[in-house]
Order: C-alpha cells, then sequence, then structure tokens
C-alpha cells in the first residue's frame, strides 16, 4: 500500500488522487494531510482515507507519518515554499504548477533541488498527453526535418473562473503568463526539443473582464442580474461557458487594476526565441465561449508541418515535397486531453521505483523562467532574455 502525504487538500489533488492515482494502484492511501481547513478536506475525503492524520508541519508529518510520497497541491503562491521544504526528503514529489509565482521563489526552488535526491512529477499534462506525445514522435522521425518555427494557441471557454474565483487574487496566480501558459511554453519546448532563451510579450488587461463594481458583489445581489450576460440565469439560458452558480462579479473592483498590472489580463500573447534562433509565437485568449475553444500547436520545418489540436482530438502531418497530407484522430475524452492519467502512472511508477519522471523539476522551473521573463516583457515592452536552469 503507497502512503500518501498531501500539502494543500484542494479539488485538483483530491480529482488527480481518486479518479487517476488510485486507477493506477487501487490501494493507494492518503495518510497524512496538512491543510488549515481540515472540516472541509474531511468532508471531502474518500471513505477509504477517512483515518488520515492532520498535521501542522511537513517537518513533523514526515517523523511521524511513515510516508511513500508527497503531493503539494496547495494554492499556486506557496507550491514553492513547501516544496522547498520537500527536497530535504528523499520522497517522490507531485508537484502542482506552476512551481513558482516570482523569481524569488523559482531560484530558491532551483537552489534547494540542486542538492536534493528528491524526484519530482511537476503536473504538466499536455506534455505527456497522447497527442503531443505523438507530434514529438513525427517530429523525432524527421516530419518536419528541423524544427524552425511553431505557433501555439489557447483559446479557454472556461476562462470566466479567472475572474469570479480565488484565481482572480493576482497575488496567489501571478498573472495568467504563470498561470495558463506555464502549460504551453512548457510543451512547446519540449516539441522543439530546446528551452526558450528571449521573450517579447504583450498582455491586454480591463477591456473585458475586471471594472467598477463594488467588491465582493455576487450576482444574487446585484441589480442588473437579469440583463447581466454573466448571470447565471443568462449563462444557462444562452448555453454559454462558464460556473451556472452564484458567483463573484466578473466586474468588481476587487478583481484587480489594469493600469497597476494585478488584474489577470483578458488576452496575452508572446513572441519566443529558442536556443538555436528558431522561434515561435503563442497566444492566450480568456473571454472565447463554447465552440470557439481551441488549444494546441502547429510546428513547421522545411520538409512538412505537424499541427494538432485537443479539442478536436486531431493531428495533421502534411509533407512538403510529397503530395500526401494524414489526419490522425486520437480516441477518447480524458482529463487534460488525457494527460493526467500518465502523469499518475509517472508518479506511482516513481514511487514503485519502475518509471522516471517526465517531467522533472527541471521542465517546471524552465516553465516559470519563460512565463517570468514574457510577465516582464508585458511590463516593460521590450525583449526580456530568459534565465535558463542550471541543474
Amino acid at each position: 500500500m503507497i502512503r500518501l502525504g498531501v500539502i494543500g487538500y484542494g479539488g485538483r489533488v483530491h480529482g488527480m488522487i481518486n479518479t487517476h492515482f488510485r486507477k493506477v494502484d487501487p490501494e493507494l492511501r492518503v495518510t497524512g494531510i496538512i491543510d488549515p481547513d481540515e472540516e472541509q478536506v474531511r468532508a471531502r475525503l474518500t471513505e477509504c482515507d477517512k483515518d488520515a492524520v492532520f498535521y501542522k508541519d511537513l517537518a513533523t508529518m514526515i517523523r511521524k507519518g511513515k510516508l511513500d510520497a508527497l503531493v503539494i497541491g496547495t494554492r499556486c503562491n506557496l507550491h514553492s515554499r513547501y516544496a522547498v521544504q520537500a527536497a530535504q526528503y528523499d520522497l517522490p514529489l507531485f508537484l502542482e504548477k506552476p512551481v513558482a509565482v516570482n523569481m524569488r521563489q523559482a531560484t530558491d526552488l532551483e537552489k534547494a533541488f540542486s542538492k536534493s535526491r528528491c524526484s519530482v512529477v511537476v503536473s504538466f499534462p499536455l506534455r505527456v498527453s497522447p497527442l503531443c506525445e505523438l507530434a514529438r514522435e513525427y517530429i523525432e522521425e524527421g516530419a518536419v526535418d528541423t524544427p524552425v518555427h511553431i505557433a501555439a494557441t489557447n483559446y479557454v471557454n472556461y476562462g470566466t473562473v479567472y475572474w469570479e474565483m480565488p484565481y482572480r487574487d493576482y497575488s496567489i496566480t501571478g498573472g495568467l503568463f504563470l498561470q495558463k501558459a506555464t502549460h504551453d511554453l512548457d510543451y512547446m519546448m519540449y516539441l522543439m526539443g530546446e528551452p526558450i532563451v528571449r521573450v517579447s510579450a504583450m498582455a491586454t488587461r480591463g477591456h473585458v473582464f475586471g471594472g467598477r463594481k463594488k467588491s465582493n458583489l455576487y450576482c444574487s445581489k446585484c441589480s442588473e442580474e437579469e440583463t447581466c450576460l454573466e448571470s447565471p440565469g443568462n449563462r444557462i439560458r444562452n448555453e454559454t461557458t462558464g460556473s451556472t452558480k452564484d458567483h463573484l462579479c466578473v466586474y468588481g473592483r476587487d478583481c484587480g487594476k489594469a493600469e497597476d498590472g494585478t488584474l489577470n489580463e483578458d488576452c496575452s500573447s508572446a513572441l519566443v526565441e529558442f536556443s538555436s534562433g528558431a522561434h515561435g509565437i503563442y497566444t492566450q485568449v480568456f473571454f472565447s465561449r463554447r465552440d470557439a475553444s481551441t488549444r494546441g500547436a502547429t510546428i513547421s520545418g522545411y520538409q512538412g508541418t505537424v499541427g494538432f489540436d485537443w479539442y478536436s482530438n486531431e493531428l495533421r502531418r502534411v509533407r512538403h515535397h510529397k503530395p500526401f497530407s494524414a489526419v490522425e484522430k486520437a480516441s477518447g475524452d480524458a482529463s487534460h486531453f488525457g494527460g493526467d492519467i500518465q502523469l499518475a502512472y509517472d508518479f506511482v511508477g516513481l514511487i514503485q521505483g519502475k518509471r522516471k519522471s517526465r517531467t522533472p523539476i527541471e521542465t517546471g522551473l524552465q516553465s516559470v523562467y519563460a512565463c517570468l521573463a514574457a510577465r516582464e516583457s508585458a511590463e516593460k515592452g521590450r525583449f526580456v532574455k530568459v534565465r535558463q536552469v542550471s541543474l
């Protein structure tokens, strides 16, 4: 039986444990937890985990818990704090992304793991999803020759969560390059086979969400509930995406301020340069709805083009110098496009000594460094060099 210690037992971690980790190992148990809201967590726990012991700190949980592995699923601004502590122990670690939300956290984390034996699975499901893996296989087999360019897009149809839930708190998320693009810049580097070394980025804030409505305003208390397109009733009536429960106003003052950069961006884009001199572009849009959703990339070289979209579950290969094109359709409809179960196989296999992580701590750090450079570039209006991981 795998004995799991969890730091921050939220919905994401609960889903990973019950839907994915236990699919790989049904005997896995949560035996230790660090979370300030014990009552809520106990209400969420699966019956087989009801005997889990709550601890005040990691050192005590390690000393008393006889754990086989750790999971960190706190809010984003706390990921690095606990990961630095976890680096002291020789226990496999599942670490949620982003692994840090500022440069100080990221460099502290890199320092902590420079002498650590702790093996990490960073929660990057897109990199290990079947479509992304297939695209990488084609590239490695020479389908495009040497990759010269990549274009990636992410039109998010559930983007209102970044204004109506705790994600609206910029001090927690660090902005949507770190919150969302950390996935995408990681898989872009994976597909190109090299790190991003320079970034130029832009962000548009306050054109769609955010505004001057009073703080802590819920739809049920708003005089415009009947006419506002973001009210639960109108979302249901218009069959649009977004929460249909009573929620915080997406136009509230407490969403942050565009002028000081503490408001999540409605959309943002980055021009990225890779170490070979190849380049790419990435765009993320958070006000898209319904069938406008798209997420994927197109990779090009002299010999061909390979492109895929996770929402359509298709990969397309075009041979530039032969009269052949092909489309492959992926089967299934899995969490994070099939990537979460792959992460579960990696993590359980790592605990059992049977597998190595495909998303080690280096990937989490390199992605954060690229995202921090993009955030700085958008703020300062200039190219920014990306710090490189030296682990």
